[in-house]
């Protein structure tokens, strides 16, 4: 048993993670079909869209990109928000899935403490170490699969946790 706690820290950062990740995905896949693909709100983003952006300007860009350093093709602006027609529910939650495995590869080689290893020419990282960009991406992804909640309510009436009505 590996008593670091370095490693204790990294595994418990990322099975929030996981669980946060799987809440994501438990709550597109609890969705009508139909309501995947369509915006609640008035900013226009669907919850296929959602994923697609925590695939791509979240996992990938964090993970592979500016922790592992490796070239990946990144989204620009807001691309990551816009879902391609061509691409199914299930090939979005699929890239979701493979993403998500892909950065959780890059998280176990990298210590908490590791600088980033990439970012965009001329600008300066908002984090220094993959601790604050694995606890940014544990925040944002907690707080997209609370939006997913209220979609899901919004469209259908269901709820992850059932609560009770105000008498």
């Amino acid at each position: 048993m590996d008593t670091n706690p370095h490693d204790t820290t990294r595994d418990d950062l990322l099975d929030w993670l996981e669980s946060k990740r799987r809440h994501v995905r438990q709550q597109v896949e609890a969705m009508r079909i139909e309501d995947r693909r369509v915006s609640t709100l008035p900013s226009g983003w669907t919850p296929l869209g959602l994923v697609h952006h925590l695939t791509h300007d979240v996992e990938r860009l964090w993970f592979r990109a500016a922790v592992g350093g490796e070239q990946v093709a990144l989204p620009v602006g807001y691309d990551g928000w816009r879902l391609p027609i061509d691409l199914s529910d299930d090939d979005v939650l699929g890239a979701y899935e493979e993403e998500c495995r892909l950065a959780t590869e890059v998280i176990a080689r990298r210590p908490l403490d590791a600088p980033l290893a990439w970012w965009f020419e001329g600008e300066d990282p908002p984090y220094s170490t993959m601790r604050e960009v694995l606890l940014h991406v544990l925040v944002e992804t907690a707080t997209h699969a609370g939006h997913l909640d209220a979609c899901r309510e919004l469209a259908d009436g269901g709820q992850r946790l059932v609560l009770d009505r105000p008498e």
